[in-house]
């Protein structure tokens, strides 16, 4: 199991990208229209997270060296259930997990747009079989 687990999330990685979250050129990795993995129900949380969460959390959730990988058992739905994402959004975060430092809260996402976001990181966290 453990390893389907890896090969999965490996082929998600790789589907993904490993580009770093912002490229060179000031343009985002993956941005809507260019590649999207995302089935059609996910499309819309994953420009929502392409626009106000790759930055920090990168292109898929895999992390950056400013913030976390959703694609860690750590934030599967019964430690961190959706509503944690919206207090994230809402009010930010103090540090407790990484050493990545606070998570500031942002404005400019609404709390629809957190549900979309969060759509979508579900189904990346059971495509690399997280829960």
């Amino acid at each position: 199991m453990r390893s389907l687990q890896v090969s999965v999330l490996s082929s998600v990685i790789l589907m993904l990208g490993i580009a770093p979250a912002c490229s060179q050129s000031g343009v985002e990795p993956n941005a809507p229209g260019t590649g999207s993995t995302a089935p059609v129900e996910f499309r819309e949380g994953e420009q929502k997270f392409t626009a106000h969460c790759s930055r920090c959390h990168g292109v898929g959730g895999v992390g950056t060296t400013q913030g976390p990988a959703f694609l860690h058992k750590v934030y599967e739905p019964n430690h961190h259930g959706d509503v944690a994402f919206q207090r994230a959004a809402a009010n930010g975060v103090k540090a407790h997990h990484w050493q990545f430092g606070d998570m500031p809260k942002i404005d400019a996402v609404k709390p629809e747009e957190v549900d979309e976001i969060v759509k979508y990181v579900r189904w990346l966290q059971k495509q690399a079989g997280i829960f």
